[in-house]
């Protein structure tokens, strides 16, 4: 078993990490509490202002930091409880970027059938700018309420801006030339990190959907359709990722979370990381990866033999967020050691699949549930690394 491998010479378990991504750890997301929801709903109404729903906003926050250094997490977030989505939000926020009345259709699958989602889309109007640090007020409000662990922000990667609409959704007067349009894409983000940097952000993860839908051939064939190449379509995304991350804070933790859709329970995509997983691993450049192994959808463990030695992690997503059923803490150890076949212990992490609640509506699961997976991951972890 893992939990039997002890380095004689310390009095901790082999490879106790004490920088980020940590080996319990979370994706970020979490459900909104029924105040929140309201007072959402009392502001689109116009019954309270804009100041009232931030303070409602900053008090959830308050009790999700608490709830969270309680479990006994050192990455701690603010739930994303500022956002509708987990990514929309940021990409319109973004100069030159416009919402569109044409929603996105997404068809999303569960065990009881399917259900759509319908955000509404975006196009590429002008040239890309960053207007002013996104979400920093939120992050700023975060790290003054974080008591013990480190403040964690998850922005949507760059890569999502293009796969959401493809090159139809960018207008050629802008960016008759698309590698003018990745360039300026890339500064945005390389903007965006330095002015989050400045802010005191030392967490940052890059969520990114792309890279985990692409193992799926039905969505190499979609991006054809948009107008972009399925079959390299992600090495494009791991350059423009690594673009955006060129000149990066040396003392800045920068990792990335690949899911295959997570709304109310229910998924996109499904396939092993075996198509992306040499370039994922050894071309893009970022510090640990938060990779879903939640069911059979996400493959085995045997892409992880592409992990190159070294500082990089792989954060283990053994324990589902889309059903509300507590895992089994023997079935967790079991598929840790399975793991271990193809990767160092000391360069493996746990944590949940994905975020509680990718979007406002949230998971199938309740507050307790969301808490006890969580105090799950804690305490496996502990056994296992110390």
């Amino acid at each position: 078993m893992v939990t039997s491998e002890i380095d004689p010479k310390s009095k901790t378990k082999a490879g106790a990490a004490k920088a980020a991504p940590f080996r319990a750890d979370h994706v970020g997301s979490l459900l909104r509490p029924p105040e929140l929801h309201k007072a959402r709903t009392d502001f689109a109404d116009g019954r309270i202002d804009q100041a009232e729903l931030l303070g409602i906003q900053h008090e959830a926050v308050t009790k999700a930091v608490r709830m969270q250094e309680e479990v006994g997490l050192l990455g701690v977030t603010d739930g994303e409880y500022s956002r509708t989505t987990w990514h929309m939000d940021f990409l319109y926020a973004i100069g030159g970027v416009e919402k569109v009345k044409q929603n996105i259709e997404v068809e999303f699958h569960n065990e009881k059938g399917d259900i759509r989602w319908t955000p509404s889309g975006l196009k590429v109007a002008e040239k890309l700018s960053l207007k002013e640090t996104i979400f920093g007020e939120a992050f700023s409000y975060l790290k003054s309420v974080v008591k013990t662990g480190t403040p964690k922000l998850t922005i949507p990667s760059p890569s999502m801006m293009h796969y959401r609409g493809g090159n139809a959704a960018i207008d050629e007067k802008a960016y008759p030339d698309i590698d003018l349009f990745w360039a300026d894409l890339a500064k945005v983000y390389r903007d965006e990190i330095a002015g989050l940097h400045g802010l005191g952000c030392r967490y940052l993860q890059l969520d990114d959907t792309s890279l985990a839908y692409l193992n799926d051939p039905s969505q190499r064939k979609h991006v054809d359709e948009i107008g972009g190449h399925g079959a390299d379509q992600h090495l494009t995304y791991i350059r423009l990722m690594n673009d955006s991350l060129r000149g990066r804070p040396a003392d800045m933790t920068i990792t990335t979370h690949l899911c295959r859709g997570n709304f109310r329970s229910s998924w996109v995509a499904s396939g092993g990381y075996d198509y992306v997983a040499d370039a994922l691993f050894n071309q893009l450049d970022v510090d640990g990866y938060f990779l879903e192994f939640d069911d059979e959808r996400s493959g085995t463990f045997e892409p992880l033999r592409y992990l190159p030695k070294g500082h990089k992690r792989v954060v283990l997503g053994l324990v589902t967020t889309k059903h509300a059923a507590l895992e089994s803490r023997d079935l967790l150890l079991k598929r840790i050691d399975d793991a271990v076949r193809y990767a160092p212990l000391d360069q493996l992490c746990l944590s949940p699949q994905c975020g509680f609640a990718s979007t406002v509506e949230g998971n199938d699961i309740s507050w307790q549930q969301q808490v006890d997976k969580l105090a799950l991951v804690v305490d496996v972890a502990r056994e296992v690394w110390g």
